[in-house]
């Protein structure tokens, strides 16, 4: 990105409707990041058949999250472990979750080469733009 762009990304949650892993972009409309590098993120949290997807800048995560992989690179990583969260808490309550233990599996993706590009940790909007591209010019030589 050049001087003075900025990255946008799609900010939601999964309890939103059009926000689950069949994302309707024509109900969310993207945000600027508010740092000048920043990453878009589609962080998916699970339990058995309960999921949660959340998608954010990672600045915005920073300050909450404390299981963030150490590489922000294009790609998915599982979470880290933070051995120390919620060490010294004395909290009788536990339906708090203040260790971050209910889900099983929590999967940060990142990306930050396109705009908007947090929508789908599957396929690129490039790819899907492109397969059919190929055929039209694939038929177009053929004929």
């Amino acid at each position: 990105m050049g001087i003075g762009s900025t990255l946008y990304c799609y900010q939601c949650v999964s309890t939103h409707p059009g926000c689950g892993e069949n994302f309707n972009w024509l109900w969310y409309w993207s945000q600027a990041c508010p740092e000048k590098d920043d990453t878009c993120v589609k962080l998916t949290e699970r339990r058995g058949a309960e999921e949660i997807i959340t998608r954010d800048c990672l600045s915005s995560l920073r300050g909450i999250r404390t299981d963030i992989p150490s590489d922000h690179y294009e790609g998915c990583r599982p979470a880290t472990a933070d051995v120390n969260l919620a060490h010294y808490v004395n909290n009788s309550i536990k339906e708090l979750d203040i260790k971050r233990n209910y889900y099983d599996h929590t999967t940060w993706c990142f990306c930050s080469f396109d705009n908007r590009c947090n929508e789908s940790s599957r396929i690129s909007s490039s790819l899907v733009l492109l397969v059919p591209l190929m055929l039209c010019v694939f038929l177009e030589f053929v004929s």
